[in-house]
């Protein structure tokens, strides 16, 4: 018999037992690595294979911000707002970079793009032009017309033209 001091009336888990971490885990638990993120289907560097985009990102880097800020916030917000907003920024603090980077990360995110050659914001300190006419070209391999912004490809896709999603579809049962 146990002394009446001992913490013996609690249940303790057996000695071959890991202790519990307060994670459910369920008995099929298999640990899934993450997906390796993927290269960009451009280079940084590679502008000038698109001559348009690279000219109006050198000479008016708000419209191409604006227009990659509206497909990656999904139509959120336009590509209007989001330019004059990058064109008060570079205004002001002569730093739309610091902008324009969020907008690199979120949209790696959401296509599990490797940050190379450098962190996005040193991407865009070093070559705005150059990081925005990437993100551009990368947005325009995925199947999205830059030049319809969101609501148009969604349109656009809804007509049975292909659009590349962000995330899989939801299947709505119905009965």
């Amino acid at each position: 018999m146990n002394p009446p001091n001992s913490q013996s009336n609690y249940a303790q888990p057996p000695y071959n037992q890991a202790p519990a971490t307060g994670f459910p885990v369920s008995a099929g638990y298999h640990h899934q690595q993450p997906k390796a993120n993927q290269e960009w289907s451009t280079g940084l560097l590679d502008c000038f294979s698109d001559c348009k985009t690279c000219c109006i990102t050198y000479w008016c880097p708000c419209i191409t911000f604006g227009r990659i800020a509206e497909i990656v916030d999904q139509g959120s917000t336009s590509c209007a707002l989001s330019g004059a907003v990058y064109t008060l920024i570079c205004c002001l603090t002569g730093c739309g970079c610091l902008y324009s980077c969020m907008y690199r990360n979120k949209m790696r995110h959401q296509y599990m793009l490797n940050d190379t050659p450098c962190c996005d914001c040193l991407v865009h300190w070093c070559c705005e032009s150059c990081a925005l006419s990437q993100e551009y070209r990368e947005l325009q391999n995925r199947g999205f017309d830059m030049e319809l912004g969101w609501h148009g490809n969604v349109a656009q896709g809804s007509r049975g033209v292909a659009m590349a999603p962000t995330a899989p579809p939801v299947v709505h049962m119905s009965r």
